[in-house]
Formats: structure tokens, C-alpha cells, sequence
């Protein structure tokens, strides 16, 4: 029989979590973007909780949130890992970069299309009942 301690190695699993973090810390200091996301997102939540949002709605904000925060993270990587390996003008250093960012603006403007159709009619409805 394996015993519990072969299978999990606390200080490995302790490790994995210590540089997660320090990537979160890492990103969030050198990351104008990701900072603009991260507010946008603290809006949405409040914004969310003003309008009673219903569950569903909650979730699905949630999980854009979520994954526009993902996609900038891997954008990140992709372009830390680009400026790593050249540092002269490449036009497919530049292809990675430019596609990488793409992919979170891409992400991003359908994500505010998609909150713009659960929150308008609630904001709607929020200022009729102001009147």
C-alpha cells in the first residue's frame, strides 16, 4: 500500500502554490492591463449585486471574468517568453505578441457584449423603479 505521504509532497504542493502566487504578484505589478481587468471586474461584481443579478447571471459574469483574467495571464506568459528569447526585432516575435494580445482584446470586447446584454435590461428596470 503508498502511503499518503508519497502521494501528496506537501512541499512540492506547498512550492506550487508559493509560485502561483508570486506569478499573481509578478503579473499585477508589471501589468497595466491586467489591473484595468481587475477593476472593470471589481465594477461588474458591484454593479452585479446592485441589479440582483440572478445566479445564472452571476455565474456566467463570473466566468468571463475568470477566463478574460486567463487569457491576459497567458498573454503575458507568451509575451514574457518572447522577450526572452529575442530581443531584436523579429516579425514572428512581433506575430506571437500582436496575435496574443489580439486574443484577449478578442475575448474581452465579446465578454462586454455578452454583460452588456445581461445588465442593460436590469439597468433599465433599476431606473424605472427609481421614477
Amino acid at each position: 500500500m503508498v502511503s499518503k505521504d508519497k502521494i501528496i509532497n506537501k512541499k512540492k504542493l506547498r512550492n506550487s502554490f508559493k509560485y502561483a502566487f508570486c506569478g499573481v504578484i509578478t503579473a499585477y505589478k508589471e501589468e497595466q492591463n491586467l489591473r484595468i481587468h481587475t477593476l472593470m471586474a471589481i465594477l461588474v461584481m458591484i454593479a452585479s449585486y446592485i441589479l440582483k443579478l440572478n445566479y445564472i447571471e452571476f455565474s456566467i459574469c463570473l466566468i468571463l471574468i475568470g477566463l478574460v483574467l486567463i487569457a491576459e495571464f497567458f498573454n503575458t506568459a507568451i509575451e514574457s517568453i518572447v522577450d526572452m528569447i529575442t530581443i531584436e526585432k523579429n516579425p514572428y516575435a512581433k506575430k506571437a505578441k500582436d496575435v496574443s494580445a489580439a486574443a484577449v482584446l478578442i475575448f474581452s470586447i465579446f465578454s462586454s457584449i455578452i454583460g452588456l446584454i445581461i445588465f442593460i435590461p436590469k439597468i433599465i428596470s433599476f431606473i424605472n423603479n427609481l421614477m
